[in-house]
């Protein structure tokens, strides 16, 4: 398929944006079927405000840590940290013991 330049109206500021061919072609091979609405600026501007990103330059402002909790393992009894809150009646390990078991 041949894709050419397209010109788009932002949703969000109004302004004229160039839908360029090669992001069309990057699009579809991504399986998008949808033109994007927002312009790139405002599609930034969207990203940064959820919280999202690259991992690029702006890395330590955009991301965010992941929430931990405390748990105590059930083979070994050492304390540790898990990315899930724990419930009761189900075992949480601690790294070295979780490794032992998924072998």
């Amino acid at each position: 398929m041949s894709f050419v330049d397209k010109t788009l109206e932002c949703v969000e500021c109004g302004a004229n944006f160039t839908f360029s061919a090669s992001e069309q072609e990057f699009f579809a091979g991504k399986g998008y079927t949808n033109d994007p609405k927002r312009c790139p600026e405002c599609r930034r501007a969207n990203k940064q405000r959820r919280g999202g990103g690259s991992f690029g330059a702006s890395y330590d402002s955009s991301y965010r840590q992941r929430q931990m909790f405390d748990a105590v393992c059930a083979t070994c009894g050492k304390d540790t940290q898990v990315p899930f809150e724990p419930r009761n009646g189900r075992p949480v390990y601690c790294s070295d013991c979780y490794s032992r078991t998924r072998r």
